[in-house]
């Protein structure tokens, strides 16, 4: 592809990735839309640029990104006591993570890598290729499931990691890029999708959309600092059927009850 129409093309690329997602739902009237109630906030480090985390029954997984400062953490739930941390090497940009089977699964963003971890000791017990970006990551309980920045998931059988089946995201008619951290909630996966203040409810068997779930003010605009980054990080407390969330250099993590919108009403 010569230069002119790379050119061409990332230009048509950033202009649908920057598509606001308020104006795609028009395509789609017939999706159910939530607001959220706060119900409980509890603190955690700062520092935490989040990118996957994960309930396991009292231990809250967090993996974290940035080059140099990436991290595999694990807390107790709900002190946030540290229990457990493991830094990445320094030109490892850590992404997702997820846990099945006493094993954890850390994606890495560029360097096509999958880590795998034992839960408990965070001994890393392997490594595995992937042929494209990870962002974010979950389960089914049988196969993991990844993200790369598109409109795809990806799924894979974790005893050799090879790909069961790609899952293409639409909202409506149109692909939905920009898919990032996931979770497995209930038989469906939920998403957040980058650069906005939304999280979507995907089918896993047809990839459709099924929800929007706006978090638009979670954040206080007052707490945000010059560093404080994108809503990022879902996870469901299965033990009590709670839904939290938090973001990239976020002082909070979000307990949230979430609230049925109205249908739009349509064009006259």
């Amino acid at each position: 592809m010569n230069g002119s129409n790379m050119r061409v093309r990332a230009s048509l690329l950033l202009v649908v990735c920057l598509l606001p997602l308020s104006l795609t739902v028009a395509v789609a009237a017939d999706l159910q839309r939530f607001g959220y109630e706060v119900l409980e906030r509890i603190p955690q480090p700062r520092e935490n640029f989040v990118q996957g985390l994960q309930i396991v029954d009292n231990t809250l997984y967090v993996g974290t990104g940035l080059y140099t400062e990436s991290r595999l953490l694990a807390y107790d739930f709900p002190s946030m006591n540290l229990v457990q941390e493991l830094a990445l090497p320094d030109e490892l940009f850590g992404e997702g993570i997820t846990v099945l089977n006493n094993r954890i699964y850390q994606l890495t963003w560029r360097s096509g890598l999958l880590l795998e971890y034992d839960a408990k000791s965070f001994k890393q017990t392997d490594t595995h290729r992937i042929s494209t970006q990870g962002w974010g990551i979950t389960h089914n309980g049988s196969e993991l499931i990844y993200s790369d920045g598109s409109h795809q998931l990806y799924f894979l059988d974790p005893s050799d990691m090879s790909l069961q089946r790609t899952l293409a995201v639409s909202l409506g008619s149109r692909p939905l890029p920009r898919l990032n951290e996931l979770e497995w909630i209930n038989g469906e996966i939920w998403a957040n999708v980058w650069q906005s203040n939304q999280l979507v409810r995907i089918d896993p068997e047809n990839g459709h959309v099924l929800g929007i779930i706006d978090l638009r003010g979670l954040l206080d605009p007052a707490e945000r600092l010059p560093d404080t980054d994108v809503l990022n990080g879902i996870a469901w407390d299965t033990n009590n059927n709670a839904l939290w969330v938090t973001g990239k250099r976020w002082p909070w993590l979000y307990k949230l009850r979430l609230r049925a919108l109205p249908a739009p009403k349509p064009p006259q």
